[in-house]
């Protein structure tokens, strides 16, 4: 995208702003990031993954938004993977600077709650955009793979490091070296996704997950992420130092008082992430 094209976007992300290649919404503090080409089955192209992050940008620093779902638009795809024929022209330079990779970490790392809500297919980058949110729920007709290998590459944003520790090391060797395809339920019984639903109760039940997130201690929420993402990267002892540092710190908040006071009066806590 253009320096001109970026300037000329909305200061903030409200309801039914869209962009070139995505849509972007918020209600009741969850936005909503549609990748919207239809007609490409959402294909990951460079505009694609420099709005996301433009988005994400502003959401982080917007109070109005606490939780973020991705999804794609149509009925058949989440997103199909990358644009091929934008592939066809990528090169060692471009492969050095890792665009995906660096954007899905930063969505692993985002410091609010994320969803990917899978209403198709979900293949190659798709798949691991969804891999890098917190929460993964599925359509009943969704379809979900790794295929790079059929076109002579390696899943290279973060799928043989996420899909292993997902799924387990062998079954994300056999599904990376074939290229094989699951289905959601597959995908269920994997861990790859938590549930499985009818693709019109998808979107109310990823808007109803992040709502009941919501409810809880923010910093709770934040910290819970951190110490389960980087105990995921280090070994026991080193993971429960840090879920005792996380504990530790948590005492000490307005938000773990309240929380307390709250259940033993019986009232609804408010937290307000202090």
């Amino acid at each position: 995208m253009s320096g001109q094209q970026a300037q000329a976007l909305p200061e903030a992300a409200g309801a039914g702003e869209v962009l070139e290649t995505i849509r972007a919404s918020v209600d009741g503090r969850i936005g909503t990031i549609t990748v919207d080409r239809p007609e490409k089955r959402n294909a990951l192209s460079r505009t694609v993954l420099a709005e996301i992050g433009q988005v994400l940008d502003r959401w982080e620093e917007d109070d109005d938004v606490a939780a973020v779902v991705f999804t794609g638009a149509g009925e058949k795809a989440f997103i199909a993977g990358a644009d091929i024929s934008q592939l066809a022209h990528y090169d060692l330079p471009y492969g050095l600077a890792a665009h995906m990779q660096r954007l899905y970490d930063r969505i692993q790392d985002y410091p609010k709650p994320t969803l990917a809500a899978l209403n198709g297919v979900a293949m190659g980058g798709g798949l691991e955009l969804a891999m890098s949110c917190d929460i993964r729920i599925a359509a009943d007709t969704a379809r979900m793979g790794l295929p790079e290998t059929t076109l002579g590459v390696l899943p290279g944003a973060g799928g043989t490091q996420r899909l292993s520790r997902l799924v387990g090391t062998g079954r994300a060797v056999e599904m990376i070296l074939t290229s094989r395809i699951l289905t959601a339920d597959e995908a269920e019984r994997y861990g790859l996704v938590t549930s499985v639903l009818p693709a019109a109760e998808l979107l109310p039940t990823a808007t109803a997950t992040l709502a009941t997130v919501l409810t809880k201690g923010p910093l709770a929420i934040r910290l819970a992420k951190m110490v389960i993402g980087q105990g995921a990267e280090t070994d026991q002892r080193t993971g429960l130092l840090l879920e005792r540092l996380a504990q530790t710190l948590l005492y000490t908040t307005e938000d773990k008082a309240e929380g307390a006071a709250a259940f033993l009066a019986r009232r609804t806590p408010e937290f307000r992430g202090r």
